[in-house]
């Protein structure tokens, strides 16, 4: 088995325009697919990531505000999975709640062990 990152992007501006009652229903579907990851052993971590940020850049030389990107790019929250190969990691990924929204996407990366380099 390897571990996935899954990197959330387009989500965030398509949940702030929905009513309370709207949310608390999303938030209800992802809870259910996120608590199935778990169950089989899938999930090993994740969480939302807050809307402000800072970029360093050249050692602290420069240091920009965040968010970084317009819209769909911005990264809005991550998972850790655990799959047997990166295609598994794919098909998982396909039952994310955050495909509800048009222009949404995850992005799915391996992540190394220090012994791989």
């Amino acid at each position: 088995m390897s571990n996935f990152l899954y990197l959330f992007r387009g989500g965030d501006e398509n949940f702030n325009q929905l009513s309370q009652e709207e949310k608390q229903a999303h938030m209800q579907v992802w809870g259910q697919w996120m608590g199935g990851l778990k169950e089989k052993g899938q999930l090993l971590d994740g969480l939302p990531l807050g809307a402000d940020g800072k970029v360093v850049h050249n050692r602290g030389e420069v240091v920009t505000n965040g968010p970084f990107a317009e819209g769909a790019e911005v990264v809005g929250g991550y998972l850790i999975v655990s799959a047997k190969n990166m295609d598994e990691a794919v098909e998982i990924s396909k039952g994310c709640p955050i495909f509800d929204y048009k222009g949404s996407n995850v992005e799915v990366r391996e992540i190394m062990s220090m012994d791989d380099h």
